[in-house]
């Protein structure tokens, strides 16, 4: 599982982004591996919320909001599957901000096949900030919305506030 910026997805792709994730500022790279298919030989249902994790994850990362000061939880998350994935294949997750709240933020993924060169699945999820201690819900500062909004810019993406 790895998180690339979008030039090393281009070198890795033929110098080609699929359209359909150009305008998400992070792009996760996932393979599929032989041990996450159900007994249907279709990705299992689960993994794709491991990989949303991941993404989330470096999302956040690349943000600068993931410290030992505050903790996120996941509050609330669902995925729309489009299409069945099947090994071998390598998943694109395009990462991107769809609001932006006082304590929270709304994460929209995009799951891109490349084997299929066709989107397979939609997902978003609800992460809520708390403090250090994880009781209180704690806002994101001034400079980190900031931070998130001129991403999003730079791909052309406007979140709602």
């Amino acid at each position: 599982m790895e998180l690339f910026n979008k030039t090393s997805i281009v070198n890795n792709l033929d110098n080609h982004l699929p359209d359909e994730l150009s305008h998400y500022p992070i792009i996760h790279q996932q393979p599929i591996h032989w041990g996450e298919m159900d007994a249907f030989n279709h990705l299992n249902n689960v993994v794709y919320y491991r990989y949303a994790e991941s993404a989330r994850i470096g999302y956040l990362q690349a943000l600068g909001m993931f410290d030992s000061n505050m903790v996120t939880v996941l509050a609330q998350s669902s995925c729309q599957y489009l299409r069945p994935v099947i090994y071998p294949d390598t998943l694109l997750l395009g990462v991107r901000c769809q609001r932006l709240g006082t304590t929270s933020i709304v994460i929209e993924y995009s799951y891109y096949s490349t084997a299929q060169a066709a989107m397979v699945a939609t997902a978003e999820a609800v992460v809520v900030r708390l403090d250090s201690n994880g009781q209180d819900k704690k806002p994101w500062t001034d400079e980190e919305r900031e931070r998130l909004l001129a991403l999003e810019a730079t791909f052309g993406h406007i979140p709602q506030i």
